[in-house]
């Protein structure tokens, strides 16, 4: 080798671009001009070793402070019909097919408007409304309809639903609703979704997502890390996100559910958490990027401000559906500690 080749490292991939490379080409492309990251690029996005990931951090929360500004949107959410569920996702403890301690259960609509109020008592802006179900028949629709009407009438709050997979007839009943937001995530990278579910396909999802986005509501749709996918699929997931131009993504780690095909999965690392969350802000710079479940066990507390300074401008507060959550009041500190002001209402009507 002359003096001015550069040496290669034999553990890099054939045509793939050194660590520095990756980041450099990844500031001018995201940061300077607005442009997601390709799949491949958010694959040497993951590969990048864990001496590089505070830069990459660091561009990341870069990206999300000039493509989306510093305000963080702050939603709760509450399960209005828990357990019972006919699917077969293989990390769910509502899935009816499991030998798993979560039972059906229905929350009546007295208390749906005393979690939303007290939802909106922490600053949020959102509150969504979840339900365990493949898709809503005519009583869960009934009760969305009463629920979505005492809410409108007790608080001020953008109100979101996510309730499986929908009929057109559906989608535009829940719009008519004032619906401001409907979530139906996709889970995971379209090659891998056959590993975790059977009793439905990627596709029948996907066409939700896209007769949500015809009527005008928000689209909100993320997934799960950690559901045994590759590093390979995990962009492949990035890239099909950017594809569908979601208004939010929510990102879950794994936390892994007693009784479920995935119990014994092992939770993603707190390095590989953030990598993650770096990566999917490069290939979303102008998403809202959520933390939600499985950051606690995933990341901790410490791990959680690093990814609020890595790319993430959303939070779920208070308990998941079937897992507990950080306290509300501990992540409204947080933002204040960050100087990370929660985004206005006003902002989002």
């Amino acid at each position: 080798m002359t003096v001015t080749d550069s040496p290669v490292d034999p553990t890099t991939p054939r045509g793939a671009q050194l660590p520095a490379e990756v980041l450099t080409a990844a500031r001018e492309q995201v940061l300077e001009r607005g442009e997601s990251l390709s799949e491949q690029q958010v694959l040497e996005v993951l590969r990048l070793p864990d001496d590089q990931l505070d830069d990459l951090l660091a561009l990341a929360h870069d990206v999300r402070m000039r493509w989306c500004g510093p305000a963080v949107e702050v939603e709760g959410i509450v399960s209005l019909k828990t357990g019972g569920c006919p699917e077969d996702c293989h990390f769910c403890s509502q899935s009816g097919q499991f030998d798993s301690p979560v039972r059906a259960a229905w929350l009546d609509i007295d208390s749906l408007v005393v979690a939303a109020r007290q939802t909106a008592a922490t600053g949020a802006s959102e509150f969504c409304i979840v339900a365990a179900v493949r898709g809503p028949d005519s009583r869960l629709m009934a009760q969305v309809r009463e629920g979505v009407a005492a809410i409108q009438a007790a608080v001020e709050i953008n109100i979101a639903c996510s309730l499986g997979m929908l009929t057109r007839a559906q989608v535009d009943e829940l719009a008519e609703m004032g619906v401001h937001r409907y979530n139906h995530n996709l889970e995971t990278a379209r090659s891998h979704f056959p590993d975790v579910v059977t009793t439905h396909t990627w596709e029948e999802r996907w066409e939700t997502l896209r007769m949500v986005r015809d009527t005008g509501m928000e689209v909100c749709c993320g997934g799960i890390i950690g559901l045994g996918e590759t590093v390979e699929q995990r962009a492949e997931f990035a890239a099909q996100l950017a594809e569908l131009r979601p208004d939010e993504v929510p990102l879950n780690f794994l936390n892994p559910r007693p009784g479920t095909p995935f119990a014994d999965l092992p939770p993603v690392t707190g390095a590989d958490a953030l990598r993650t969350i770096a990566a999917f802000r490069l290939a979303l710079p102008r998403t809202i990027l959520r933390f939600a479940g499985g950051r606690e066990l995933t990341l901790g507390d410490l791990g959680a401000r690093r990814g609020m300074l890595g790319g993430i401008n959303a939070v779920i507060v208070g308990n998941y559906l079937t897992t507990l959550g950080r306290p509300a009041e501990a992540d409204i500190e947080m933002l204040g500690e960050l100087s990370m002001p929660i985004k206005a209402l006003s902002t989002t009507l």
